[in-house]
């Protein structure tokens, strides 16, 4: 009879020993069992892949430091503010068509051939009529100096009335379009530095993950130095160590993408990290007291600002409609000239009402109203759409917190099932009852449940945080 192999000694001596244990201690506890077991082989590791994820240069500590940042660089925040700016002009426009309008001239002119002689050409209209109501032995000046005061009052305008309403509904979506970019640079914020520290998260359990592979290399090179092992087992197993590897390399580069995109959002060009004591439980308190939760989903910020823009729209068209009505206002002017003897005189002072109807533009009018009848429909649509977007997003935030909810619990319990079979493994491989594939299978299990349970923690407080933020408004 041929003598058993290596690997089938181990077993049998394993089997034997246990099975005389179990006779002398049948009825004694567990830990006396596991005490007589041989001690676990403890492999010492040292790889330079093992040292931690460098820090970057700069590293947020609070949410309030990160709020502040984002409310000094934040280009979406700057060009909203510019855009409320340019809308409040617009409507200082508009109500200036509607208030008087006073303008000022003087002049003064010479007749370079006849220096002697007042010229009047081009110094003030109807300056050469006012000298002859100068009263006797006054005369003008040469050269002649001449101002003229000019006040208009528009008296009946609605074309300007309807322009004031629409620059007043533009001013107003342009103020809801600030508190909407408001919310939704505060979310994406929010949502950078969940990714910060989910991927720093993950790359810490990479890196637990290569240890605990190059431990079972370890436990491999070994078990075949004590020929309880193969060389199939340390392939296999060494396989497993650069696959652990490549995850580590990936995670850390998918780390310095999320610190990249955190520094983009604060408006620096450089990796930001968090710092490790930034918690993200106070977080979301912090970010509620901030953010006031809307009762009804139709009334947050960007759908208010797309039915402002309706209601700007259909006064535009209002206004280019009213064009055909004719406009009546009111002038005065007062001119005034230099005299001798001085200093002067004022010639004429006058008031006029002018009735302006409009009779034949080559069809001007008629295409400005048809193009703004079509602003009117494409900016009801937009509006349709912000509000169902709106109701959508709301159902689905509310949706993915419970989803995510139960996908966490999951994740908990398939962990704690996954660590306890690597362990159990790892003691069978020991002991030469596992292979190297079921090693390797129960490392990859756990290093996937491992991986997968810091996602799902992550997506937890990223899910309450969209659920807040998704319906919300939000304060400067």
């Amino acid at each position: 009879m041929s003598a058993p192999s290596p690997a089938a000694a181990v077993a049998l001596l394993a089997l034997a020993a246990g099975t005389a244990a179990f006779a002398q201690t049948r009825t004694a506890p567990a830990e006396a069992v596991r005490a007589d077991a041989p001690p676990p082989f403890e492999p010492k590791i040292d790889d330079p892949m093992l040292a931690p994820a460098p820090r970057p240069a700069r590293v947020v500590t609070s949410w309030r430091e990160a709020r502040e940042l984002l409310a000094k660089n934040s280009t979406d925040l700057r060009s909203a503010e510019a855009a409320v700016e340019r809308a409040e002009g617009r409507w200082t426009q508009a109500l200036a068509a509607l208030l008087p309008n006073a303008r000022v001239s003087a002049g003064v002119a010479v007749d370079l051939l006849h220096p002697s002689v007042p010229s009047y050409a081009g110094v003030a209209a109807g300056a050469a009529g006012a000298v002859s109501a100068l009263p006797s032995g006054t005369d003008p000046t040469t050269p002649l100096a001449a101002a003229s005061v000019t006040l208009s009052q528009t008296v009946v305008d609605v074309g300007a009335w309807r322009g004031l309403s629409s620059a007043s509904a533009g001013e107003r979506s342009a103020r809801a379009s600030l508190a909407d970019v408001r919310r939704r640079v505060t979310q994406g914020l929010a949502r950078s530095i969940v990714a910060v520290v989910a991927a720093e998260r993950a790359a810490e359990i990479n890196r637990i993950s290569l240890r605990q592979a190059l431990e079972r290399a370890a436990l491999s090179d070994r078990t075949f130095e004590l020929g309880a092992g193969t060389q199939v087992d340390v392939v296999r197993v060494r396989q497993d160590v650069t696959v652990a590897r490549s995850a580590l390399i990936a995670g850390d580069e998918q780390l310095h993408r999320t610190r990249e995109a955190l520094g983009l959002a604060l408006g620096i060009d450089e990796e930001v990290g968090v710092s490790p004591s930034f918690a993200l439980e106070p977080l979301i308190d912090e970010v509620k007291a901030e953010c006031r939760p809307l009762e009804d989903p139709s009334r947050r910020a960007d759908v208010v600002a797309a039915e402002e823009q309706v209601k700007a729209a259909a006064a535009s068209r209002e206004q280019a409609t009213a064009g055909y009505l004719p406009t009546l206002g009111l002038t005065s002017t007062a001119l005034g000239f230099t005299t001798s003897p001085g200093p002067g005189q004022v010639g004429t002072w006058n008031i006029a009402a002018v009735l302006s109807v409009p009779l034949w533009e080559g069809g001007l009018r008629g295409g400005l109203v048809e193009e703004r009848r079509g602003a009117e429909v494409q900016a009801q649509q937009a509006a349709l759409e912000a509000r169902r977007a709106v109701t959508v997003e709301a159902a689905r935030a509310e949706r993915n917190e419970a989803s995510v909810r139960a996908l966490l619990a999951t994740a908990r319990e398939s962990r704690e099932l996954a660590a306890r079979l690597d362990a159990l493994t790892r003691r069978s491989f020991q002991i030469g009852r596992a292979t190297s594939l079921d090693l390797v299978q129960a490392a990859a299990v756990l290093r996937q449940a491992e991986l997968n349970l810091a996602l799902r923690e992550f997506e937890w407080v990223q899910a309450r945080l969209d659920a807040l933020l998704t319906v919300s408004e939000c304060s400067s």
